[in-house]
């Protein structure tokens, strides 16, 4: 599944030069991922339920051309990699108008338990949800 979250820049995620401050990449990649979960029926909030959470352990982004206040962005995440403990999501966020892209990263997530803080299996219903909803791409 290639979820796309669509973000109005607003004038506080923009720097000095009225570019999209380079951080806030990262911010709207993890709104796209949060989303990506929600669709997948494995939102942050059904993890805790199971004891259970996301912790990002990795972040990456490449940066083409600059956002500007007010321009829409789609942000797209997808699954990329599920491992056994870990799942990495590749993003990428382009200008809805003329669907430039403008920056390309990748997030890598660890399980772990709520109560021990230890790393654990990523549940056998992510990796179902991921499958089902990849078929067809």
């Amino acid at each position: 599944m290639n979820y796309y979250f669509p973000i109005q820049v607003r004038f506080a995620d923009t720097d000095a030069l009225g570019h999209v401050f380079f951080a806030n990449y990262f911010i709207f990649f993890d709104e796209a991922v949060s989303g990506l979960l929600r669709a997948l029926g494995h939102s942050y909030q059904d993890l805790r339920a199971q004891n259970l959470e996301f912790v990002y352990a990795h972040a990456e982004c490449d940066y083409a051309a600059s956002a500007l206040f007010e321009d829409v962005l789609h942000v797209y995440a997808r699954v990329a990699h599920i491992g056994t403990t870990s799942v990495t999501f590749e993003c990428h966020a382009q200008r809805a108008a003329d669907e430039v892209v403008l920056a390309r990263g990748k997030l890598v997530c660890v399980m772990r338990s709520v109560d021990t803080g230890a790393k654990a299996v990523v549940p056998e219903s992510f990796r179902r949800a991921v499958e089902k909803n990849s078929s067809g791409e």
